[in-house]
Parts: structure tokens; C-alpha cells; sequence
């Protein structure tokens, strides 16, 4: 009888062990979703590949010390033009090679409190590029003459010129000074 309740102590042990086990591995698998989350929610969909600033501040600081140019696109998420610039901006391989190498990204939903951004209005989608002395490159314009830094889908060519563009200084007197 000794015997019978040992084996009987035995079973519970795998049981427990088992039982142990799974609950480690689901709770190793919940912790890489939510690391993976945190890093999906800067980019927003935009390119996990590149490095996006939290803010606009950290943008301009590091733009400062990099001596890079910032690209900042401000967009809303259920903005139909936003997505669809979003999905071409992704799409474009020489656009993300570039975002990811050359800029310091940020992607923001809600204005900031520089002006300096929206030298022709409020309105998404947008780009702007902010050059390393932190001075808004107004020079630099998608093609649309109403809301002159709108991009549209079929806009990624001249995103490019204008993302070649913005690596270039230029003289003070062409800046708006922020």
C-alpha cells in the first residue's frame, strides 16, 4: 500500500511540473508580444526597420548630435490619405533605405507646439524636414500648391528628390528659425 501512494505522488509531481512548465513558457511568450508591441507603437506602421524618435524634442536633439536631418510626418491613423501614404512609404525600398540611414524619423498624431511645422496650416498627411541647426527647410515642398508638404501614394519619386534634398544645408537666409 506504501508503494501504491508513492507511484500516486509520483503522478501528481509530472502533474505539477507540467503544469509549472506550461506557465513558464506562456508567460515567456506574453512578454515578447508586449516588447514587440512597444516597438510596433513608434513607427506606427511606418517601417519597424527604422529607428523613430519618441518626441520632437528627443528629434531635434538628436538631429543636433547626428548632425542629421529630421523628417517629421505628421498623419492621423484613420485618415484615408494617411494610410494610403503610409502603405507607399513602406512599399518604397529606397524611401526606407534612406528614412532608416540618412534621417532621424519621427511620426507624430498629435501637433506639437512648434508652429514652425505647419508653415501653410493644420492638415495630414504632411512631411517636413527639419535640417541639424534646427531650422524647418519651408524650401523643401511636395507638389500640391493648396497644402504645399502633402504627399500623395505616387508622390515617392519626388519624396526622394526632396529627401536628398534635405541632407543638403543650405544658407540661414532660406530657414525658418525655430
Amino acid at each position: 500500500m506504501l508503494a501504491r501512494s508513492f507511484k500516486g505522488g509520483e503522478v501528481m509531481l509530472r502533474w505539477v511540473v507540467l503544469a509549472l512548465l506550461i506557465g513558464f513558457c506562456a508567460s515567456a511568450g506574453d512578454k515578447k508580444v508586449k516588447t514587440k508591441a512597444k516597438t510596433q507603437s513608434l513607427a506606427r506602421g511606418w517601417g519597424n526597420a527604422i529607428s523613430w524618435a519618441k518626441s520632437y524634442e528627443e528629434a531635434l536633439a538628436k538631429a543636433f548630435n547626428s548632425k542629421k536631418p529630421v523628417m517629421v510626418i505628421h498623419h492621423l491613423p484613420d485618415c484615408p490619405h494617411s494610410q494610403a501614404l503610409k502603405k507607399a512609404f513602406v512599399a518604397d525600398k529606397t524611401v526606407q533605405k534612406m528614412a532608416k540611414g540618412d534621417f532621424i524619423m519621427l511620426n507624430v498624431v498629435e501637433e506639437t507646439a512648434d508652429s514652425n511645422l505647419a508653415p501653410d496650416g493644420y492638415y495630414v498627411p504632411r512631411i517636413v524636414f527639419v535640417d541639424p541647426s534646427l531650422t524647418v527647410r519651408a524650401d523643401i515642398t511636395g507638389k500640391n500648391s493648396g497644402y504645399r508638404y502633402s504627399y500623395n501614394p505616387g508622390d515617392m519619386q519626388l519624396l526622394v528628390k526632396n529627401m536628398k534634398k534635405a541632407k543638403k544645408l543650405l544658407p540661414s537666409k532660406q530657414h525658418i528659425e525655430l
